[in-house]
This record gives C-alpha cells, sequence and structure tokens, in this order.
C-alpha cells in the first residue's frame, strides 16, 4: 500500500529518516491525476529512488473570482492511480512512490507564514495579465515544497508553459539545488492537451476546444516554412474565445529578434467557463 502522509510532521520523520544517499524526485500537482501527471510520475519513478508526490490545491494561486472551492478533489481515487503506477514500477525497478497530501492549508503555510515569492515581469503577460496574482501564488508553494520535500529533481509538464519558465527563473535567481525537468504535453486522442479542467467541458465545448492545438499547429507551419504568422495571429484574435495568442522566444518569453532559437507558440482559450491551455514548441533561425 501506497504511504500517504496528511501532516508536516508525520512527513518530516519521514524524509529526516532517509538515507542520505536517496536520490529523490518530486511532482507537484493539486491531484486530480491525468495522464499527464502520470508520466511525470513515471519518469521520477525510473530516475530516482523515491519519487514524492504531493497533492495540494493551492489556494494562494486561485484569485477572488476562481474556482478554488470548486476545483475536484479526488484522493482516495488519485491513491489508487498512484498504487497502480507504483506496482508496475516496481515489478521493474526498485522504486518507491510517496504521497504528501496535507490535510489542510496551515500544513504548508502555518499561521505565521507572511512570505510571497515574486519572480517579476515574466508574470506579468500572458496568464499574469488576467490572473494578477496566480504566478506569486504559483512560486510561493512551489518554493515551500522544495524546502519541505528537499528533492534533488522536480517534474512539471510544459503544458502550463509560462509557469515552467517562471518555475526555471525562481530556481536560478534563488541558486535553489534542484534539477527541474519539463516534460512534454500529454494529449487526447484528438490532440487537446489533457488538463483537470477538461472536464468542465460540454460534448459541444469538447469539440470547439480542439481550435486550440489545431490553431497553433497552423502557426507552427507558418513558422517551419519561413512564413510571418502575424496575419493568422491577429486574424484569430478577432475570436473573443482567446484571451491570448501569442509567438514568443522560448527562453525569454520576449518578442521574437534574429537571435531566437526557440519559439513557443502559446494561447490560452475560453469556453464557457473553462480557460484552456496549450502550446507548442518550434526551433527557428537554426
Amino acid at each position: 500500500m501506497i504511504k500517504v502522509f496528511n501532516t508536516r510532521h508525520s512527513f518530516d520523520q519521514f524524509r529526516n529518516a532517509l538515507p542520505s544517499t536517496t536520490k529523490i524526485g518530486l511532482v507537484p500537482t493539486m491531484g486530480n491525476l491525468h495522464a499527464g501527471h502520470i508520466s511525470l510520475l513515471e519518469k521520477s519513478g525510473r530516475e530516482n529512488d523515491i519519487t514524492i508526490l504531493t497533492i495540494f490545491v493551492n489556494p494562494k494561486q486561485f484569485g477572488p473570482t476562481e474556482d478554488f472551492n470548486l476545483y475536484p478533489r479526488t484522493l482516495e481515487a488519485d491513491i489508487e492511480k498512484v498504487t497502480n503506477i507504483s506496482n508496475n514500477l516496481n515489478s521493474r525497478l526498485k522504486t518507491e512512490i510517496i504521497i504528501f497530501a496535507p490535510k489542510d492549508n496551515a500544513e504548508i503555510y502555518p499561521e505565521i507564514f507572511t512570505t510571497t515569492i515574486t519572480v517579476g515581469p515574466m508574470t506579468q503577460i500572458l496568464c499574469g495579465k488576467f490572473r494578477p496574482t496566480h504566478f506569486d501564488g504559483v512560486t510561493t508553494v512551489v518554493y515551500r515544497l522544495f524546502a519541505i520535500v528537499k528533492a534533488h529533481n522536480a517534474y512539471f509538464g510544459q503544458k502550463d508553459f509560462q509557469q515552467c519558465a517562471i518555475i526555471k527563473r525562481m530556481v536560478s535567481d534563488l541558486e535553489i539545488p534542484i534539477t527541474l525537468h519539463i516534460l512534454p504535453i500529454i494529449r487526447n486522442a484528438e490532440g487537446l492537451a489533457l488538463s483537470s479542467r477538461n472536464q468542465y467541458l460540454s460534448p459541444e465545448e469538447n469539440s470547439k476546444a480542439l481550435h486550440l492545438p489545431q490553431t497553433l499547429i497552423k502557426i507552427e507551419k507558418l513558422l517551419t516554412s519561413n512564413q510571418d504568422p502575424s496575419l493568422l495571429v491577429k486574424d484569430e484574435l478577432q475570436n473573443k474565445n482567446w484571451d491570448y495568442l501569442e509567438v514568443l522566444d522560448a527562453g525569454s518569453l520576449n518578442a521574437i529578434t534574429k537571435t531566437t532559437k526557440e519559439a513557443v507558440i502559446i494561447g490560452a482559450y475560453r469556453l464557457g467557463t473553462t480557460r484552456l491551455l496549450d502550446n507548442r514548441l518550434v526551433k527557428i533561425n537554426a
């Protein structure tokens, strides 16, 4: 049976008892696990002696009008999925998966906790324009999880590309001793990036959502054939479903220049109350 820790005290006792030679991987999640999360878990399981999967719906990254209370909490189902993965990995590798699922916010943010980690300009564009406090909440909880777990490796999904870029910047600026691994987007059979929020889509909205990845593919084809995608982007933005659609330098999230080697095509698309993210990486100026 998977070990599940619900308090900081019990987790700390476990973590502090591990031999100093134990190689530890961290997979931070908010639960409601899908195939994208599982791919991170499997990757960490192959590369570390122990993988710590955290399940914590972080209140600091939700704005006042967002869906914190409605966010799906499926701990029992998540534990079952992780148990199946653990059994599969243990049949091939000597690895162990541990779940740290804090029972309440105080396990991560004690009453005296008043600090916020802010990365700067990179948090104010793209999603940051629409969710001004979101990334401060993300970096603060990720920093806390890094400090608590003390992992050697941490695994994130490329779907949240801006988030990954911001966490990379935080790790670099604060010289946090951890190696980040950004894994490719996992998609369904139709090409839609997997997300916990996809379940909110109606059948009709699910079909319309495919416009997001299909548009990114069109832009990618223009870039790879040395054509300017700006007219297509401008035309697409007439569709009010887009929060944004941009082609940026993948390293800096600034405008592309002649020295840019890799671009990211990145978009946020709304259907009803559901906000979908997607991106594609493209080599240019090679």
